[in-house]
């Protein structure tokens, strides 16, 4: 008697074990882990692959640190363009700047000086080329206005190299916007074009008339 009860539990426990592992099989599947992680990688992967930049932020990156726009759009080979002009940009307005207050000061100098002064300290005789004075100059008058002359030349390329200075900040912007428009842009070589002729005949006017078709493919 005992060993039918006992026989009789065991099949019962035997049967809810099975029942159970149906039910968490249905709820959960062996390979629904796997799968689960499967998808997550393949959408970030897409993620990754689908990303472009933002034109918005480029330009204002741009705007707020030249070249940081570039940065953002991944191009990087700009970078040493972007910087390049800049330092000429910079390195020309640094010298047109220092001629500009050199020749000033000498033509300053000499107009306020009623006897021209022998010390080579001189703003207008320290400017002199090598080998020169005033008198193989032209004179005291020739002389006056060679500097004057020259300091509104230099005063002209100072203001000219600012304006460059401007124009690389503004293109540097245009780029950084252009590019993020463009990120996406399809550019491989499946470009073709063809070109055949065609003749038509109008049956109302009974005419014909030829013409060239031409078809872009991209």
């Amino acid at each position: 008697m005992k060993e039918k009860i006992l026989t009789i539990l065991l099949l019962l426990l035997g049967c809810c074990s099975v029942r159970a592992v149906e039910n968490v099989s249905a709820i959960l599947p062996a390979d629904s882990v796997t799968l689960s992680m499967h998808l997550d990688s393949t959408a970030v992967s897409d993620t990754m692959n689908l990303w472009a930049p933002n034109p918005s932020r480029a330009t204002w990156l741009a705007v707020i640190v030249p070249g940081l726009g570039q940065i953002y759009n991944h191009s990087y080979w700009k970078l040493p363009i972007v910087y390049g002009a800049f330092m000429g940009c910079a390195y020309a307005i640094t010298w047109n700047a220092r001629m500009y207050n050199d020749y000033k000061e000498a033509y300053r100098d000499i107009l306020l000086d009623s006897e021209l002064s022998s010390d080579p300290t001189r703003s207008y005789n320290a400017i002199l080329p090598p080998g020169y004075t005033i008198e193989s100059m032209g004179g005291r008058s020739q002389y006056t206005s060679t500097l004057n002359s020259r300091q509104s030349r230099y005063r002209r390329y100072r203001d000219l190299s600012i304006a460059a200075t401007v124009a690389v900040y503004i293109l540097s912007i245009i780029d950084a916007y252009v590019d993020a428009q463009l990120f996406d842009f399809d550019i491989s070589p499946d470009l073709s074009i063809n070109v055949q002729p065609q003749l038509n005949y109008d049956p109302w006017r009974e005419t014909k008339n030829a013409e060239i078709k031409l078809a872009l493919t991209f």
